[in-house]
């Protein structure tokens, strides 16, 4: 009972980092729209590295994944990503020994001398922390609202034989968990308890399991080589099944993308997305630019969220976009 209670919280937890089609307004952009979306985010969360930028990105990204119903998802993401920025926290005060302001100061030690905590490099862990948080919820982001075979499809249109690879790679790890959940499950069906007896005996189910496994994979490798002879791929120019529409909902979700990317690089260039961490702390509005211009970046960004808000809302607007 304990083990299957174990199998499945992992199966829900393994569920929630691969796409699930909800119906949802963010799941209906077009590709481009979407992955310009998302490569917008992961530009300027990697750029940037003033601390209001980067919660404000990490507000607008939580902003975007509670519009795509990913709350859920999200959770199991940073479980995963709390321990890592925990561990970037406790490390990098000691390794890194810059900043004026020192917090603490070990007694001298053999080999390491004194060590120093400051606070400026508490505080640039933090910033880092905070960087690794907005990506992991990026990524996130994109599981929630890009279908893989959708972006591959596209690809496809330019590189089809690239875009397979890629498809048949992506869908390896995902297609082998189900397969081996599948014959975990008919194994037990037949009697198998896989925690029961000696450890000889479970490697031998599990060798038993994995031989299946294996078998069944190339069946299903010879059935895919099957149909692409049927479809006669490679034979000539690419045919598409489907092709997806660009709608007025993509083009205003992509106009607010090249928006923030346009409001993103005159930040570059006026070095309003940086922040001074040694050796001493900077200000955090040294500049009067830097809160229109953050206000710049994250509006375009926010216009998906809003838009998927009034399109679960409002008919008419549903009608139009």
């Amino acid at each position: 009972m304990c083990s299957c209670l174990k199998k499945g919280v992992l199966n829900l937890l393994l569920d929630s980092f691969y796409y699930k089609e909800k119906g949802l307004f963010l799941q209906s952009l077009h590709p481009g729209a979407a992955v310009t979306l998302i490569l917008v985010f992961l530009l300027q969360v990697l750029v940037f590295s003033h601390p209001l930028y980067l919660a404000g990105s990490f507000v607008v990204i939580l902003l975007t994944i509670w519009a795509a119903d990913g709350l859920k998802a999200l959770k199991n993401y940073l479980k995963f990503a709390l321990w890592v920025v925990l561990l970037v926290l406790a490390i990098n005060p000691l390794v890194n020994q810059s900043g004026n302001t020192v917090l603490w100061q070990s007694p001298h030690l053999p080999l390491a001398g004194r060590l120093s905590v400051t606070l400026e490099a508490v505080l640039y862990g933090a910033a880092m922390g905070l960087r690794l948080l907005n990506i992991v919820v990026i990524f996130c982001l994109y599981n929630l609202i890009v279908h893989p075979d959708r972006i591959l499809n596209m690809i496809s249109r330019f590189a089809h034989k690239p875009a397979l690879v890629i498809s048949l790679s992506t869908r390896l790890l995902p297609v082998l968990a189900a397969s081996l959940n599948n014959i975990r499950e008919a194994q037990q069906l037949r009697g198998v308890d896989f925690s029961d007896g000696s450890l000889k005996k479970r490697v031998g189910r599990y060798t038993a399991m994995l031989n299946v496994l294996m078998i069944s994979s190339l069946e299903d490798s010879l059935q895919i080589a099957e149909a692409m002879q049927a479809r006669a791929f490679g034979s000539g120019p690419r045919s598409i099944y489907r092709r997806d529409l660009f709608r007025p909902r993509d083009g205003l979700c992509l106009a607010g993308s090249i928006f923030s990317l346009g409001a993103a690089v005159y930040c570059i260039i006026n070095d309003l997305g940086s922040y001074t961490f040694f050796p001493q702390l900077g200000s955090l509005f040294s500049n009067a630019a830097s809160l229109p211009a953050l206000g710049a970046v994250l509006s375009g960004l926010t216009l998906p969220a809003l838009l998927s808000w009034g399109w679960n809302r409002c008919r008419y607007l549903k009608l139009k976009i």
